[in-house]
């Protein structure tokens, strides 16, 4: 029986930020392998009964080369695991999710994405800053500057 393997987005940090689904799927995960982007606090929701994989990158400092990482993936997802690769802000953005779903389709290993709140998003909200708000709500204490002149679109 194979397995399956989830790309879960964490957020930007904060557990409060982690969708419920996100949530659910950590709640059951056989394994996860996480990115170093990834907050303690959101580890901690694992259960214990889980293998617990740091398959992050720093400063262009490896713990592992990406092929291992798919073969963990498929390996852990064919033996009949519930994988979750966890990664920091939302699975689709500045991360190999291309070369994993790739990786993942090529060995017939069901896989689910489930998307995160992405880091710009957070970043914004923690700063109360709208990311699609017109120059007149801004006040004095928030500059503000249009690309584009107005009358010229």
């Amino acid at each position: 029986m194979k397995g399956k393997v989830y790309l879960v987005g964490a957020g930007p940090g904060d557990p409060e930020l982690l969708t419920l689904k996100a949530l659910r799927i950590l709640r059951t995960a056989d394994a996860v392998l996480h990115d170093d982007l990834v907050a303690p606090e959101i580890l901690a929701l694992i259960p214990t009964t889980a293998q617990i994989i740091g398959v992050g990158k720093r400063c262009g400092k490896k713990q592992i080369l990406q092929t291992e990482i798919h073969c963990l993936m498929v390996n852990l997802a064919a033996s009949g695991l519930r994988v979750v690769r966890l990664k920091g802000g939302d699975p689709l953005i500045f991360g190999r999710a291309g070369e994993e779903i790739e990786t993942l389709r090529r060995n017939n290993i069901p896989f689910e994405i489930v998307p995160g709140v992405t880091s710009a998003l957070g970043a914004a909200a923690a700063a109360q800053i709208p990311l699609n708000a017109s120059p007149s709500i801004f006040s004095s204490r928030v500059p503000y500057r249009s690309s584009v002149i107005r009358g010229s679109i």
